[in-house]
């Protein structure tokens, strides 16, 4: 049975299982309840361990959030890091400068991640009770250790020093932990990664669609040693996933990111759902009032003018970029990710965010900036905008590709065009964008071009806060003016809006807090149930 098909299953009976740690705060010490299955009956058979281990990969689905895993959520984090904003500023207030401690948001990733680690510490705690075949319970384990490391290091990124929980504890335990540094957090994440990922299969079977592969946790691992800039470490980790010769770039960008997506051969891990059963609900936040959506998110124009021209050369250099018409001789990219007035059109119908017309989209009739966002805007989708399946890549094979030549590049090793082509060009050459590749070598103008393309390529999938604060730039980045679509190529005369010296809407501004909001508080909820805990700085 495929890995969606009993996520519902394993959250009617899994949850009600983990004895998760707690009292009766709403934060991650929340108690579960006991009064349907019982740790002491439940783990004989493999079918329970299989429910068990749903019940590790089971986020939720629908409305759920917020957390490292599910659509909307990873969507955030690049609204947060300066790609957009939402048109309740619920994501842009992580980083305009006015963060607290109680805001629910981050107590939402904060819980729901301890909530996950939880299922997956009672799983461990657990599983040596079942009687199965030794080998699939030895692989489920470092799928669940796998699962566990991803989360820890997500919350060391972004909290610091965080609770360090390894097995289920008592309330009284529970309400008495200390906080972890980052460094401890992260050792132990890599520990787990690094055991684990020899113990899992290079690829499965279709009916274990979604589950943990050996090169999932090999990319998840890469992650975090580029966050600790182990280098070396870094390159030889993605090699190992190159040289198993399992996955490709996909010829095509768009179609990544729609129905059917979770088969594809570049994505590595995704976050598994099916309509009607754990379907998920990201095309209402995100299809344009006028195709019956809410036009939730507004991608900041700073995003639109890091796509490079046909040519190759960004829009500072190319003689190809035109001032007064710029969306012209771009990237494809581009337009497969952001809806441009009067120039996107989906489903037969044209995009208008212009002022003065009466289209529902027009950007001063709410907070928009003139721009949605395009990509996962899907063509052969008629259902529910609430009730959509389509799988979220959470990796793909391009970050694995781009993570080599960036690690291989900041290790000091010599770089030729050979490796430019086995990574960065095997992007810029699918069939629908067709870029110029990369030739250059020299340092700083490569490691340019590698964040630029890390920008683009994987705009709104959720790497790009975990770029800035890695490349120690989030200060640089998010103290700015941002904004939005280009309304007059005569801005001197122009009178309706605030647009800047080149005719683009003045939309928003940021004051992200150098030397506090590089990490998120911990959240008030869990320091008022646990004296323990010290707050980071600033907070």
């Amino acid at each position: 049975m495929k890995l969606k098909n009993i996520y519902i299953i394993a959250k009617s009976s899994i949850l009600l299982l983990v004895a998760v740690v707690t009292s009766c705060s709403k934060g991650f010490f929340e108690k579960y309840p006991l009064d349907a299955v019982s740790d002491n009956t439940f783990w004989n058979t493999e079918n329970d361990a299989l429910l068990a281990l749903m019940g590790c990969y089971n986020t939720g689905a629908f409305w759920k959030g917020e957390d490292f895993w599910t659509p909307r959520s990873l969507l955030y984090l690049d609204l947060m890091a300066g790609n957009g904003s939402e048109k309740e500023l619920i994501p842009d207030r992580v980083t305009d400068g006015t963060l607290n401690s109680a805001y629910g948001l981050i107590a939402s990733y904060w819980a729901n991640s301890y909530q996950k680690i939880a299922a997956c510490n009672n799983f461990l705690d657990h599983i040596d009770q079942v009687s199965m075949d030794e080998t699939e319970k030895e692989i489920m384990v470092a799928e669940v250790r796998t699962l566990r490391a991803y989360e820890y290091f997500n919350l060391a990124l972004y909290y610091g020093g965080v609770p360090l929980i390894t097995n289920v504890l008592t309330i009284e335990q529970a309400n008495n932990v200390e906080r972890a540094t980052k460094e401890e957090v992260w050792s132990f994440a890599e520990k787990e990664l690094s055991e684990s990922y020899p113990i899992l299969p290079v690829t499965r079977p279709a009916d274990q669609e979604g589950r943990i592969t050996s090169g999932a946790s090999l990319a998840i691992l890469g992650r975090l040693l580029m966050a600790e800039e182990k280098w070396d470490a870094a390159a030889n980790t993605y090699k190992t996933i190159i040289d198993a010769d399992v996955y490709t770039i996909d010829p095509e960008f768009l179609p990544l990111f729609q129905l059917g997506n979770g088969g594809g051969k570049e994505v590595i891990l995704s976050s598994q759902y099916k309509e009607d059963v754990y379907g998920h609900v990201l095309p209402q936040y995100l299809y344009p009032e006028t195709w019956g959506g809410w036009h939730q998110f507004s991608p900041y124009n700073e995003l639109v003018k890091t796509f490079e021209c046909i040519d190759g050369k960004t829009i500072e250099q190319s003689p190809l970029y035109e001032v007064h018409n710029p969306y012209e001789n771009r990237d494809p990219r581009l337009d497969y990710t952001v809806l441009i007035s009067d120039r996107s059109v989906f489903k037969g119908q044209t995009y208008i965010s212009r002022p003065g017309t009466t289209s529902p989209d027009r950007f001063n009739r709410y907070n928009w900036s003139g721009y949605a966002i395009r990509k996962f805007m899907d063509d052969s989708f008629d259902g529910n905008l609430m009730n959509y399946g389509a799988n979220w890549p959470l990796i793909r094979y391009a970050e694995v590709l781009l993570g080599y030549l960036e690690s291989k590049l900041e290790a000091g090793d010599v770089i030729d065009r050979s490796l430019l082509d086995q990574t960065i060009n095997k992007l810029r050459s699918r069939s629908d964008v067709n870029m110029p590749a990369v030739t250059t070598t020299e340092p700083a103008e490569l490691r340019s071009a590698i964040r630029r393309e890390r920008r683009v390529e994987f705009a709104f999938e959720g790497l790009r806060y975990f770029d800035i604060l890695r490349w120690g730039i989030a200060g640089e980045e998010l103290n700015r003016q941002f904004t939005g679509m280009k309304l007059t190529n005569e801005p001197a005369n122009y009178t309706d809006f605030a647009v800047d010296e080149e005719g683009y809407l003045i939309y928003q501004k940021r004051a992200f807090k150098i030397g506090v909001n590089e990490l998120w508080p911990i959240p008030l909820s869990e320091l008022q149930i646990n004296s323990r805990l010290r707050q980071n700085p600033g907070y």
